[in-house]
């Protein structure tokens, strides 16, 4: 039997959902990426290649804030409504949400559902 790392578990999940899920103008993608000591999350419109918008623990903006809040899942919801803020000022309302590999759970939710409650739609 052949063991598989988690890593080239999710990357196998993640090609998979890349087929499956494309950004364009109209509704870019939302991409997620957590790594073990920061978060990180983007608007990227697949049709140009370009990266809209980005937010993350480590931005200016969000740095302070973090230091405050303990709760992972806090974190990772200030960080989803910190991006959607910034896509509806933006002008961007609609977007797919690729959860990158990571099982819809947890901080992956957490940023979803931040970004919900800042009024995107996915």
């Amino acid at each position: 039997m052949i063991k598989k790392s988690h890593i080239q578990s999710r990357l196998r999940i993640k090609q998979r959902i890349a087929k499956k899920i494309r950004g364009t103008s109209e509704r870019p993608r939302m991409t997620v990426y957590r790594s073990l000591h920061h978060l990180y999350a983007q608007i990227v419109d697949d049709t140009r290649s370009q990266t809209l918008l980005s937010a993350s623990t480590l931005s200016k903006d969000l740095r302070e804030r973090v230091k405050d809040l303990k709760d992972k899942k806090a974190v990772a919801k200030l960080v989803g409504k910190h991006l959607a803020e910034k896509a509806l000022a933006q002008n961007l309302k609609k977007v797919v949400f690729d959860r990158n590999g990571y099982l819809y759970h947890g901080i992956v939710k957490s940023i979803a559902d931040g970004a919900r409650e800042a009024g995107l739609e996915f």
